[in-house]
């Protein structure tokens, strides 16, 4: 479902139990429109992410990883001078909309209790994040700074009065369920009444809606199951659901959202799950902007540079054409006089059929012949040299290739590794003289379901270490098959088939090909891996591997992320 009022309504529960009356300790601000409060309530920290983010708008708890900027942006200072050391008092929703309040008590600097707010409003490309002085209303700052001929309905720079979005003529459904029966008696089509529940209700996206519909739909006791409903999201039961469409997430089993399900305890890990690809997806790109561009550019380069030389090779397969033009012109020497240019010979190769040939008028008949095998002998020569530089640039074509697929899986954190990795290989040059040695960060571990530790790679540098050093000769190294991707250790020298089959699935799911089915992965002992001399990270030969076929899924990947009970 869509992070709507509804959800907003549960995740404000869920957030208000589990931090108000905690302080908060510290403040980050990772990304443009992201905020991390850490929130200390009964003795264990909780990072609290405020996301104004124009696609992926929310509050929650989350444990993704992430990595602070050198310098922290002006709102993120702002907001450690008001919030750092307060209390969070308590967290509110505005009605049912998608409207939070985080009511916080500090001190100001003359010890007076100062109390602000930490107003987010999620609403797609308009969602921002206030801090508002409680008692006046006055806008402290704003995560997003809107210029007043952008938008004239309110004030949305710092110094302005916080005036709430314009409210719509609906009702709150948590207050008052007054015309829903009658809904239900005049729409007894699904879509007509999710539509009239949306125009008539508050805080409703669509995919709520028509799940409401069906539920009063198909029940003799309407009302009294869609309080039962509106209920529930004060119960949730959080549920990943791997639909045909793709990941869904409900805050319990819904009647319309159906296929394979994962239920959480949270709705902040369902979020982390949920979030995990996309939004990661969207902080990637965000970070990995000039390693992106370097990529971009020499993948263009060298596939121009095949092109242009594969069409060079082309025209040295005529090179034969200028030999016997030159065999030709010094055998009718005789009748070649000078100033001409061109003349018909008959061609002894092919039956005595004439062939015409262009002459240079400038120069003498036994010229123009050394012309033809000059050309000849250069085109000859040059088949060599151009299916080696062919070969040279397809390597390059594929090292980019391999690392473009690398940003597609990577995380945040795995991006400063791949732009060291440029630096070293001399692609990217490096803003300081000081040379600083590239920290390798460790690789994803999952575990099979017999237990066997599975190492993932998620980057060159972490792959060449994982496989070249810290693998043991006797385990079990696995890559997709003439498809990038990362390389996967498994931790036993004797797996059994269901340890194979799971760690092929995670060579398959973080590869170019995660979202293609009966992907090939090649596997082998780690002691047949060779690395050649001068090679590129995470480079590596073998032979005598064997090949199996599988179809990666995100749900076996989550479970794998796991340790089963012994």
């Amino acid at each position: 479902m869509a992070f709507d009022g509804l959800f907003t309504h549960a995740m404000t529960k869920e957030l208000n139990d589990t931090l108000a009356g905690g302080r908060i300790m510290k403040i980050h601000q990772p990304y443009p429109n992201e905020v991390f409060l850490v929130v200390r309530n009964n003795r264990k920290n909780y990072p609290l992410l405020l996301s104004a983010h124009p696609m992926f708008a929310r509050a929650q708890i989350s444990q993704i990883k992430y990595k602070n900027p050198q310098t922290a942006p002006n709102f993120a200072m702002m907001l450690r001078k008001h919030l750092e050391g307060a209390q969070l008092l308590r967290i509110e929703q505005v009605e049912n909309d998608r409207i939070m309040r985080f009511v916080i008590s500090g001190r100001n600097e003359l010890g007076d209790e100062d109390r602000t707010v930490l107003i987010l409003e999620m609403m797609g490309r308009h969602s921002n994040l206030f801090l508002v002085d409680e008692a006046s209303q006055k806008i402290i700052d704003l995560i997003k700074h809107v210029p007043a001929d952008q938008n004239r309905v309110r004030t949305l720079m710092p110094g302005g009065t916080y005036v709430q979005p314009p409210k719509q003529d609906v009702l709150n459904p948590y207050q008052s369920l007054d015309g829903l029966a009658n809904l239900i008696l005049d729409y007894r089509e699904q879509n007509e009444l999710a539509k009239h529940i949306q125009s008539h209700f508050q805080g409703f996206a669509r995919d709520s809606a028509h799940e409401l519909a069906a539920v009063v739909q198909n029940d003799g006791d309407a009302m009294a199951h869609a309080q039962s409903w509106f209920d529930h999201f004060n119960q949730p039961n959080p549920t990943l659901v791997d639909t045909q469409k793709g990941l869904q997430y409900v805050p319990f089993p819904w009647q319309t959202v159906t296929g394979e399900t994962t239920e959480f305890t949270t709705l902040s890990e369902l979020l982390d799950a949920y979030y995990e690809g996309k939004s990661e997806r969207d902080r990637v790109q965000q970070q990995a902007g000039v390693v992106l561009r370097v990529i971009h550019n020499e993948l263009k380069k060298n596939k121009t540079k095949i092109k242009k030389q594969q069409a060079e090779l082309a025209q040295a397969d005529h090179a034969d054409e200028y030999k016997v033009k030159g065999e030709l012109l010094t055998t009718y020497m005789h009748q070649i006089e000078r100033g001409m240019t061109e003349i018909e010979l008959p061609n002894y190769y092919d039956d005595n059929k004439p062939m015409q040939i262009q002459l240079s008028n400038q120069l003498s008949p036994s010229q123009n012949a050394q012309r033809y095998f000059t050309r000849y002998n250069k085109l000859k020569a040059s088949v060599k040299y151009l299916n080696e530089q062919i070969a040279l640039a397809q390597k390059e074509v594929d090292y980019f290739e391999n690392l473009q697929a690398q940003v597609d899986i990577a995380s945040p954190k795995d991006i400063e590794e791949i732009r060291q990795e440029l630096i070293q290989e001399g692609y990217l040059r490096v803003q300081s003289k000081k040379k600083q040695k590239a920290q390798v960060s460790q690789p994803e571990i999952f575990y099979a379901s017999d237990g066997t530790q599975i190492e993932v790679g998620k980057n060159n540098l972490q792959n060449e270490r994982l496989s070249m050093k810290t693998a043991n000769k006797s385990d079990i190294w696995m890559h997709t098959k003439d498809i990038p991707g990362s390389h996967v250790i498994i931790h036993s020298s004797e797996p059994s088939e269901q340890t194979l089959t799971e760690g092929a699935q995670l060579a398959a799911y973080f590869s170019k090909a995660r979202d293609s089915a009966n992907v090939p992965v090649d596997y082998l002992p780690v002691r047949r891996l060779r690395k050649p001399n001068g090679s590129k990270p995470g480079f590596v030969i073998f032979e005598g591997q064997t090949t199996m076929t599988v179809t990666p899924s995100y749900t076996t990947v989550q479970k794998l992320r796991k340790k089963p009970e012994a």
